[in-house]
């Protein structure tokens, strides 16, 4: 089973985490199942940017993105080249550091 490692989150995990992912589970559900509560808004259906995590190690062994996730990163902030959204990458039998970043755009939660 890999391991994911979270790093601090001033908010949603301050002193970082280490946990056991399933393989086939995105990177949402992994998170959620351990108690760390990543904004997703549109409910991981791929229409929103509140899960962006970076994945800091372990990237190429996640499945590839697709072009509507692509865009979506685009609207995300802070992102960078190793950026997913957390609903629609899946873990794979590597282990995987990720950073989820200090800010989020969610509509819904801000009541915009």
């Amino acid at each position: 089973m890999p391991q994911l490692i979270v790093l601090p989150h001033e908010h949603l995990c301050p002193d970082g985490a280490a946990l056991d992912a399933e393989t086939g589970a995105t990177l949402c559900d992994s998170l959620l199942a351990a108690g760390i509560e990543l904004d997703h808004a549109c409910e991981q259906s791929c229409a929103c940017t509140t899960c962006h995590v970076i994945v800091r190690e372990g990237f190429a062994s996640l499945n590839p993105s697709t072009e509507t996730e692509d865009d979506l990163l685009d609207k995300a902030w802070g992102l960078e080249p190793q950026s997913r959204l957390a609903c629609q990458a899946i873990v794979d039998g590597v282990d995987l550091v990720i950073e989820i970043p200090r800010y989020s755009i969610n509509m819904v939660k801000e009541g915009h």
